[in-house]
């Protein structure tokens, strides 16, 4: 219980220090918005059109009597739109990462100078393209395995009572897990911990990941707060990898902000 409320704890504190940075916070809510517009249009697509893809899909059952054609074909769009959805959710935190790379990384950067008893924050030494390259091939990673958990737990949504009372907090807590490693990725890259060693770093402190994560992941389900919560899940989730790698000065965040991050 105590690691649970460290996790909210660093939630909490993330969203307190962009509060502090207001420069940092509106650099910070650029990707968001980007993402925002992009799976938007992707998910009005798919409600439009998704009866169409559903039906080419289905040749099949073109000579169902009714009204047993348009119960099948409704129950499949209805799906396909359910699984877009969830894998939207699954996947926004990866996709708002790869675009704002940048913009995060610095954000991250100040937040470990900041908490840091010298004062410094690790860098990767590695150039843009390389840093982009490496972001982009381990959130591939993810997003595909919490697809493959996206997929499974959708199916088993439809295992009576089950499916409709366990399987939806199972499903709270693997996107906690997921989410968590997608944003601590962008501080643990730059100490040059592999995605491997961040699984396993991760699976070593369950319950303060899941403190961590799956308060964000419900949060992430209500319109728009997504983008507004992100710059301060990633300052966050930098405080959150300074735990896991047991460093130095993890403890609150300055109360006044300092420089040109102050906030006006």
């Amino acid at each position: 219980m105590r690691d649970l409320g460290a996790g909210f704890g660093h939630l909490l504190k993330g969203q307190r220090w962009v509060a502090q940075h207001g420069r940092s916070y509106g650099f910070g809510l650029l990707p968001g918005l980007i993402t925002l517009v992009l799976y938007a249009a992707a998910l009005v697509a798919l409600a439009l059109w998704g009866e169409d893809l559903v039906a080419w899909a289905t040749p099949f059952a073109d000579g169902w009597p009714s009204p047993w054609l348009g119960l099948f074909r409704g129950l499949l769009t209805a799906v396909l739109f359910a699984l877009g959805l969830l894998l939207a959710v699954l996947t926004f935190t990866a996709v708002t990462l790869l675009i704002g790379q940048p913009f995060y990384e610095g954000l991250s950067e100040r937040v470990d100078q900041d908490v840091s008893p010298d004062g410094t924050a690790p860098r990767s030494g590695l150039p843009l393209w390389r840093e982009l390259w490496v972001s982009g091939r381990d959130s591939l990673r993810i997003v595909l395995r919490a697809a493959v958990w996206g997929v499974l737990l959708f199916a088993c949504g439809f295992i009576p009572v089950v499916g409709q009372t366990v399987v939806p907090v199972i499903g709270f807590f693997v996107t906690g897990f997921f989410l968590t490693e997608e944003l601590t990725a962008v501080a643990l890259q730059r100490r040059g911990v592999e995605l491997r060693d961040r699984l396993a770093l991760l699976r070593s402190r369950k319950t303060l990941v899941w403190g961590f994560g799956t308060p964000l992941g419900l949060a992430f389900l209500v319109p728009f707060v997504a983008v507004f919560l992100m710059p301060g899940a990633v300052a966050g989730a930098t405080l959150l990898a300074r735990e896991l790698l047991g460093e130095d000065g993890v403890g609150d965040t300055a109360d006044e902000p300092e420089g040109e991050d102050a906030k006006p």
